[in-house]
């Protein structure tokens, strides 16, 4: 892309029409120029040269010069419409972000439900989120989905945001994180991976993330939802630091017997829990 088409896309995303692009491009090269002479070079129609000149001088892009025999066009210099420009947008930004931030602030009801479907929306949102943490993100998170906010949770930590929870793999890279044990036996009784993060005590996502463009997760700020998914972390890591710091025949002890906990209440058949008990790993 050379740098004329290039400015001309430029000037398009600022708002400018490809006449008025165009035109003010044209009378750079060469000024003054009439109207007709304008039309010629450019290639904008005759009917309209005078209209997109019209814009360009409202816009305070170009500036008109009369005698008795003619009209003629001039741009104005670069660095002055730009810095025009740049006063004009900052302006507007100022501006939003003043009203946005007003009403972003106004109390309101933290205890909407928000489904957000697509594992690739899933993660693109946590990155924002972990983007803006301060204090603590609290994660229960298997290494598939880890590996894609890594950067995010590095430069987290790195500003010294806490990192806390569970981690569903073998290659856990965060010390601050608690391998969670017998992860074959948690794949063969749940057949899906789930994820849990809450940043600053503040948001919390949960949901389902091993069904790749069906995957779905729920976002909330309701202290409500926030509590139970604090508390069931807390649970799964004093559950898995309690089973690592047994001995070899208490853990195994300890493991059937959670075994039959789960039994107890999911009520599984004999042969899932026969299959169950011996996935040890």
């Amino acid at each position: 892309m050379d740098q004329a088409t290039q400015m001309m896309s430029d000037m398009k995303t600022l708002g400018f029409s490809e006449y008025e692009c165009k035109a003010y491009l044209k009378l750079l090269e060469a000024f003054p120029l009439n109207g007709y002479a304008l039309s010629k070079a450019s290639g904008i129609p005759r009917s309209r040269i005078y209209e997109v000149l019209n814009n360009l001088i409202d816009k305070q892009m170009v500036f008109e010069q009369a005698n008795e025999k003619n009209r003629v066009y001039y741009p104005v210099e670069p660095k002055i419409f730009i810095e025009k420009l740049k006063a004009h947008y900052e302006k507007l930004f100022e501006d939003l972000a003043e009203y946005a931030g007003a009403l972003y602030q106004e109390p309101k009801q933290d205890d909407k439900l928000v489904v957000i479907s697509g594992r690739e929306n899933i993660i693109s949102f946590l990155k924002l989120l972990i983007q803006g943490a301060q204090k603590r993100v609290a994660v229960s998170i298997w290494e598939e989905e880890i590996q894609d906010l890594t950067v995010e949770l590095d430069a987290a930590v790195e500003r010294g945001v806490m990192l806390r929870g569970i981690y569903f793999g073998k290659k856990n890279a965060y010390a601050s994180l608690t391998p969670h044990r017998r992860i074959d036996r948690y794949v063969a009784e749940k057949k899906e991976r789930y994820l849990s993060i809450i940043i600053d005590h503040t948001h919390v996502i949960s949901g389902i993330m091993s069904r790749g463009a069906n995957a779905k997760v729920t976002w909330t700020r309701d202290e409500g939802f926030i509590e139970v998914s604090e508390d069931y972390i807390a649970h799964d890591l004093i559950v898995n630091l309690y089973s690592a710091s047994l001995d070899p025949s208490t853990y195994k002890r300890f493991e059937s017997f959670a075994d039959n906990v789960h039994d107890h209440y999911f009520h599984y058949s004999k042969k899932d829990l026969a299959t169950y008990k011996n996935l040890m790993e």
